[in-house]
């Protein structure tokens, strides 16, 4: 995560450390000097989707097949220059490094409330300067890039370690990324994302050498420098006093600079008067108000050794802590066999979450674009939790027949202070003889072992009943609608409304190329279909880990967000079923549409009515639409949209096209009732 200002320092205070550089012309000079191996670049995807998702709209969930194109487009830039890239992504949050997620998750949620406060106000998006990135827009990149060919790792540590390890070790002509942290490992160059222009493959070069020589300090001082400036081991709470010390006995204070940059050159000049030795840094250990982890110091600056380096700060026979804390991480799961699987799936970025809950029963998700103010929408955390306490049983529980251990969730949602993790029950699913062990759903073969695969996710969302039915759609539809069932069950706020809102968004989506949905246009912003929709893709996360857990019934290629989700085309769909237009209009006036959308509809209706739960009208208006002018209808659309229901019918080949649809379900319909007396409405 970095160390606070000091990229900023180095470009104002240390300009020689900051060099434009030509990427082509770098990776010319790798293959003249090394002929038999070619350009690589490691890549620091966590901190890169930022400056990757540059679609316009941002809040309303996700503009997900432009943000593919964009991913699309920059590979090719590096193709056609010849370098090759490997992107790492974070697999953990370590524990050394938990006080400092929580701090900002907590301040992240500030944030995202100052966007629903915007949205409610304005009634459109803010300014790029509140931007955050789009929920769980980390996890569904790492899957596009695989996707799309590219080698993509996610790490058993926390990222810049083995980007940094990486990038050494593989002999790469750099790393690209924005954090301050490759300044101070010993490590191959470090290239800046921010500074990138892609259609010239030119950026910024940070120099640890011109670092050190404006500094007065050799590469050997830069890790206990970053200790003492504060960084995700050392917090910089413990640090203030050492800092005033170190500023009134500098010679390089400058009024020109702010407090910050007179820190850093205080504590370079400090340290450059220190000994490079172990037992100065056991000095340092004792004079700092360290409380009872005098080791604090220790570890930082391990924390930037990479494999084979040693320190003179560090004796080179103690144990390693980063090798340490990977030999722990077998406790959850005894089959040595689904564990190396696990992990070996995780590191390929194969899986989503799994090897995190057999290696040490931990797991956490970050914040979501979640209005904290709406009483009628839980949480997702809270609304997937029962799902993910399934999936948790099919992977602790399964086949051991003896206690099965709680799950450690650190999930930030209202109302969770994150002081401590949640501790989680795992529930065993329903299903009829008990939930196959993961031997039998990881590793056999065979079509009863296919349909048991399919039968246990189903099962992990309530679902289990309408298995036949869906197998018969499409499987990113299949997925789409055990998703949007799920969620409707599990919150009572959403109405018919809402559904004919999704359904109508699965349906429109499919032909609509990157290109068209950038060039849709909102009047409006609705801050509930924001929130929504930032629910609806973290329940596609959950989507991931139950097919993970059970053995992959699905491709995983099938559950991504471009397949069945857009931001301003749900926005679109949102507002027109809430203000009560007619089918025609929330169908684009294609009739074709008609039935597929009384199909799925019917579907999860069903499903729902199997739980219970009925679905009522409730149209929030046109509160900030003006009156929109109606296309002339089309027969097929005459009738209203809210008014019935038709039992699904599949064909093989359409996935989810129906034949002769037959009216049902009255006690769903919320149409005009003169309108609903011209049909035979039997029950279910």
């Amino acid at each position: 995560m970095g160390i606070k200002g000091l990229q900023g320092f180095v470009a104002r205070v240390c300009p020689d450390a900051c060099r434009t550089v030509d990427l082509r012309e770098m990776a010319e000079k790798h293959r003249i000097d090394h002929p038999d191996s070619p350009p690589v670049i490691v890549v620091d995807a966590m901190s890169c989707v930022r400056y990757w998702y540059t679609p316009e709209s941002w809040v309303s969930g996700g503009q997900w097949r432009e943000y593919l194109a964009n991913l699309e487009d920059f590979i090719k830039a590096f193709m056609a220059a010849g370098i090759k890239l490997v992107f790492y992504f974070d697999g953990v949050v370590e524990e050394k490094k938990r006080d400092e997620w929580i701090k900002r998750r907590l301040q992240n949620r500030k944030e995202i409330a100052r966007i629903f406060q915007f949205i409610k106000t304005h009634r459109k998006q803010p300014g790029r300067g509140m931007f955050v990135v789009p929920s769980a827009l980390p996890t569904f990149t790492r899957f596009a890039l695989k996707s799309l060919g590219q080698k993509t790792v996610c790490t058993l540590q926390e990222a810049d370690f083995e980007v940094a390890a990486y990038g050494l070790q593989q002999n790469c002509i750099g790393i690209l990324g924005q954090d301050s942290d490759y300044l101070i490992y010993n490590t191959c160059p470090y290239f800046s994302i921010e500074k990138l222009c892609l259609d010239r493959l030119v950026t910024v070069m940070y120099s640890r050498e011109d670092l050190c020589h404006a500094l007065g300090l050799s590469l050997t001082h830069l890790p206990l420098f970053a200790c003492l400036l504060g960084n995700d081991v050392v917090p910089e709470s413990l640090l203030e006093g050492f800092w005033h010390k170190c500023l009134v006995t500098s010679p390089h204070k400058n009024n020109s600079y702010n407090r910050r940059a007179n820190v850093l050159l205080a504590v370079a000049h400090y340290i450059s008067k220190v000994p490079c030795s172990y037992n100065s840094l056991k000095h340092l250990e004792e004079m700092l108000p360290l409380g009872s982890d005098k080791t604090l110091l220790y570890r930082g600056v391990e924390s930037y050794l990479l494999p084979g380096q040693q320190s003179p700060w560090i004796p080179p026979n103690l144990t390693s802590c980063q090798m340490l804390s990977l030999q722990e991480q077998t406790d959850m799961c005894q089959d040595k066999e689904i564990f190396r699987l696990a992990k070996e799936q995780h590191i390929q970025s194969e899986n989503y979450a799994i090897f995190n809950i057999l290696s040490n029963g931990e797991i956490e998700c970050s914040n979501s674009l979640e209005d904290d103010c709406d009483t009628e929408i839980p949480g997702q955390a809270l609304i997937y939790r029962p799902a993910r306490q399934h999936i948790y049983s099919v992977l602790l529980e399964s086949g051991t027949g003896g206690t099965c251990p709680l799950v450690k969730e650190w999930f930030v949602y209202f109302g969770n202070p994150l002081q401590q993790p949640e501790l989680i029950q795992p529930i065993k699913p329903s299903i009829p003889g008990g939930t196959p062990n993961l031997k039998t759903l990881w590793f056999a073969k065979g079509p009863d072992v296919e349909k048991q695969r399919y039968s246990t996710f189903l099962a992990c969302f309530h679902l289990q009943e309408g298995m036949e039915l869906l197998q018969a759609l499409e499987a990113p539809v299949a997925a789409f609608c055990c998703l949007l069932a799920y969620l409707i069950m599990q919150v009572s706020s959403l109405s018919l409304e809402d559904l004919h809102a999704f359904v109508a968004l699965i349906l429109c989506l499919r032909g609509k190329s990157a290109a068209q949905l950038a060039g849709l246009q909102l009047a409006q912003v609705d801050s509930r279909a924001v929130h929504l929709g930032a629910v609806f893709v973290r329940g596609l996360t959950t989507l991931l880990m139950a097919n993970s857990a059970c053995g992959f019934p699905f491709r995983m290629d099938d559950l991504m967000p471009w397949e069945v989700f857009d931001g301003k085309l749900f926005q679109e769909k949102y507002q027109q079923s809430h203000r009560g237009c007619s089918l025609e209009e929330l169908l684009e006036g294609n009739d074709s549409l008609y039935t597929p959308f009384q199909n799925l509809k019917s579907l999860i209706c069903k499903a729902c009515m199997a739980k219970k739960r009925k679905i009522q009208s409730r149209p929030r208006g046109n509160g900030f639409i003006p009156g929109t002018q109606q296309r002339e209808f089309n027969p097929r659309f005459q009738q209203a949209h809210r008014s019935y229901f038709v039992p699904p019918y599949y064909n093989q080949t359409r996935g989810y096209l129906s034949r002769n649809p037959q009216p049902q379900g009255r006690q769903h319909g919320m149409g005009h009732p003169d309108r609903r007396r011209r049909f035979h409405l039997p029950p279910w």
